[in-house]
């Protein structure tokens, strides 16, 4: 399982300091298809994007987002609207903490 990074330029090259290797960098216009790509891709876990430009996207994509099991998808960003716990607990349908 790979993390996988996606978003504009100055969001992902914190990620890529960090070792992220899986990293997609796009404007707000082709973000969507390739957040798709990643979706698809078998290999990603987590897939980690900035909450400003999940904000932006186009109703479809993000309901993609909040529906698909794997990989586990977490907006950073000022606010968080959904904690990880509850992420995970979604992803693989066990609460860990209890």
């Amino acid at each position: 399982m790979e993390l996988a990074v996606a978003g504009r330029d100055e969001f992902v090259q914190g990620f890529k300091l960090a070792g992220v290797r899986k990293t997609v960098v796009s404007d707000i216009g082709d973000l969507e298809a390739a957040i798709s790509r990643i979706l698809d891709d078998p290999s990603v876990g987590i897939l980690i994007l900035n909450m400003e430009d999940v904000a932006r996207m186009g109703h479809a994509i993000r309901r993609r987002l909040d529906s698909v099991p794997r990989p586990v998808v977490i907006a950073v960003g000022s606010r968080e609207e959904e904690d990880l716990r509850a992420k995970i607990r979604r992803a693989i349908g066990v609460d860990l903490l209890k």
